[in-house]
């Protein structure tokens, strides 16, 4: 006689958000972060309004900061979770990544060559996140920890926050840019975007090597 198969058990409300670990929520921290810094920069480029900006500029570095902390976090309580790779790399994505690219673009590198330029940008981060997580088993040592980092890791983008702070700090902004606008081809083109096509190139590099400490 068939006998009643178990009755399935409906999940709970929020079930999701129960799985995550202290971590999980560093990162998601570290995402909204990246996500406000870009609305931030939408509401300078709608106002005009230089304190829009500067909260965008104030926004990258505690990403940065939230990004350093949640795997320390997860260490000390000993606490893996099965979303925290994922949840990490997507947060940079957004952090690293379109951040620092919609800031170039709010100061006035918005060209048709600058675009493409930030998306190669954006493209290069994505593909270097992609590459460590299928690549972090094999680059680890017996303990489980990252030896090197093939490329720059994402969060070196910092570095072009910190140079695009200190000239819109000078109100360099638009064609005051250093090295002003060029006019190639009738596309216009800022050279300082080469920062962006420099930093993007980094992270993708096989032969560039840096140990992670």
């Amino acid at each position: 006689m068939p006998t009643e198969s178990p009755q399935r058990r409906e999940p709970r409300h929020f079930s999701m958000i129960r799985t995550f670990t202290p971590a999980d929520f560093v990162t998601l921290g570290n995402a909204f972060s990246g996500a406000g810094a870009i609305l931030a920069q939408m509401q300078y480029l709608a106002t005009r309004q230089p304190h829009w900006l500067w909260i965008a500029f104030g926004l990258m570095p505690l990403a940065f900061i939230l990004d350093a902390l949640d795997g320390r976090i997860a260490r000390w309580r000993f606490q893996s979770s099965p979303l925290g790779a994922d949840l990490d790399s997507l947060a940079d994505v957004i952090s690293f990544g379109m951040a620092p690219a919609a800031l170039a673009f709010a100061m006035g590198m918005r060209g048709e060559l600058d675009v493409l330029v930030l998306l190669y940008f954006v493209g290069c981060g994505i593909s270097r996140l992609a590459r460590f997580n299928v690549t972090a088993a094999s680059l680890s040592d017996g303990s489980g920890k990252v030896k090197y980092f093939e490329g720059t890791p994402i969060p070196t983008s910092l570095a072009l926050v910190m140079v695009l702070a200190f000239f819109f700090w000078k109100g360099r902004t638009g064609d005051d840019l250093p090295l002003g606008v060029w006019n190639l081809g009738g596309y216009q083109f800022h050279p300082l975007v080469v920062m962006y096509l420099a930093s993007g190139s980094a992270m993708i590099s096989k032969t560039l090597r840096i140990p992670k400490f």
